[in-house]
């Protein structure tokens, strides 16, 4: 039997989901209890050494050692080969530039995604394709649930505890997916920021859940893409009021009718940041209840109440993914959490980007 956290044996025939939903060890779902052998199968493939640590997790800061990292692994339902995706995405998320600390505390919705690329997408058997952010997939699922029980167990992000958020989304359960690489026309995403195809990499971003943009006629690039403009030019979300990064994830069938017509990754991400513009003025409210919001933007931005301002800064703060299922003429907008946070791009080996050479499309600024 597994020890508690206070090094006494749990009695024989204890019913261990209960008792793991009595310890508060849960994300609200049955784990599965981390024996002996599956702890040590996931220690192993994480390299060994199991009171390594490998990074602190806020907001508690607690120490994420290997063998920790390998507990909460099993109870999520991982298999052992996803612990080097795992892993990296903690490394990614502890990054200061991402300020877990901020997502875990803050009282809007805000999850960590995880977006995976290169070849251990299908050695691990991830799913890229059809209802690649909903259920059926074991990697999918459980390498996400994994990321969030850290975040609860090490990190103490309790709902109404150190985490303050007022709403949360389904996202605070498993929010991870990989990139469609082969129905993609387009460089994936690690290519474009200067890693070789061979390589894997994780990128993680806090966002709000995906929006659905859905374009049945348009058969140009700027027909679809004018749909997701339409999407993002809205007052509500975190980046209208907040600047920052967001993500665009676009289904395949829209990808295919935008690469058509000769299109690259740097031209869609150019297009959608030059036309979603949002006049200033409504999202000050034309000033009636002061002018709180104006402090949260850039301050190039311009604040005549006719402007037409941006929805993020630049082009580099669009995030670009191609997923999903090759039928169906739908894509995603995912809006970030403002300016509070920076994504975080990193290899699963630890390495940083390469040089350009593979960059086919033309688009290869880190």
């Amino acid at each position: 039997m597994p020890d508690t956290d206070a090094g006494r044996q749990v009695p024989s025939g204890t019913d261990l989901v209960e008792w793991y939903y009595a310890q508060g060890f849960s994300d609200g779902l049955p784990v599965v209890p981390p024996t002996p052998a599956k702890v040590a199968a996931c220690i192993e493939a994480l390299g060994g050494e199991p009171g390594l640590v490998e990074c602190r997790v806020p907001p508690r800061w607690g120490n994420l050692t290997r063998e920790v990292l390998a507990i909460n692994m099993v109870m999520a339902g991982c298999l052992p080969d996803y612990a080097p995706v795992v892993r990296a995405a903690l490394l990614a998320l502890t990054d200061a530039a991402f300020n877990l600390n901020g997502v875990q505390a803050t009282t809007h919705m805000a999850s960590p995604l995880l977006v995976v690329n290169g070849p251990i997408r299908q050695a691990i058997g991830m799913n890229a394709g059809c209802n690649v952010f909903g259920s059926g997939n074991r990697a999918n699922a459980t390498i996400g649930r994994a990321i969030r029980l850290i975040l609860l167990n090490v990190g103490g992000g309790w709902p109404g505890d150190l985490d303050k958020s007022t709403l949360g989304h389904p996202g605070k359960y498993t929010y991870c997916i990989a990139e469609n690489e082969e129905a993609s026309p387009l460089a994936p995403y690690h290519v474009e920021k200067g890693f070789k195809a061979e390589d894997s990499t994780v990128f993680v971003i806090a966002a709000e859940p995906p929006h659905s943009v859905t374009n049945h006629v348009a058969n140009d690039p700027e027909g679809i893409l004018d749909s997701i403009c339409s999407a993002m030019s809205t007052i509500a979300h975190n980046n209208a009021v907040s600047s920052g990064h967001c993500a665009v994830v676009l289904g395949p069938e829209h990808a295919q009718t935008i690469a058509r017509h000769g299109w690259k990754r740097h031209d869609i991400r150019s297009y959608l940041w030059t036309y979603a513009r949002i006049r200033f003025g409504d999202i000050a409210f034309d000033h009636r209840y002061g002018k709180i919001y104006n402090r949260n933007l850039p301050a190039w931005y311009k604040r005549d109440l006719e402007a037409q301002i941006p929805v993020v800064p630049s082009a580099d703060n669009i995030h670009l993914f191609v997923a999903g299922g090759d039928a169906g003429r739908f894509s995603a907008f995912i809006p970030g959490w403002g300016h509070m946070t920076s994504p975080v791009l990193r290899a699963i080996d630890g390495q940083g980007p390469v040089g350009g050479a593979d960059c086919v499309d033309g688009a290869c600024a880190v």
